[in-house]
């Protein structure tokens, strides 16, 4: 499961909560309003719990920006898309 990012809308620094049901990997990317990647906050395997993601944006201008956490584990894959604002 993916949480709403906390605050929202926040500047510069906002967290991001998920939990893992099982082994896997775990790819969280946030991305501008037009699709483009802007970073990578996680890429790698974690085991089954709960997380805390830190974003920092103090690099990127005010506006609506998507935060997408890709869940693989076997033949099983999970993704989930959210919103988020940067208001600075």
């Amino acid at each position: 499961s993916l949480s709403q990012n906390y605050p929202n809308p926040f500047n510069p620094v906002t967290k991001i909560d998920f939990n893992i049901p099982s082994d896997g990997n775990v790819v969280m990317k946030v991305y501008d309003i037009n699709g483009k990647e802007i970073t990578t906050l996680v890429n790698e395997h974690r085991q089954s719990d709960y997380y805390t993601e830190f974003f920092n944006a103090s690099d990127l201008a005010s506006g609506i920006y998507y935060y997408k956490l890709t869940f693989t584990s076997g033949a099983v894959k999970n993704e989930k898309t959210l919103k988020m604002a940067v208001l600075k």
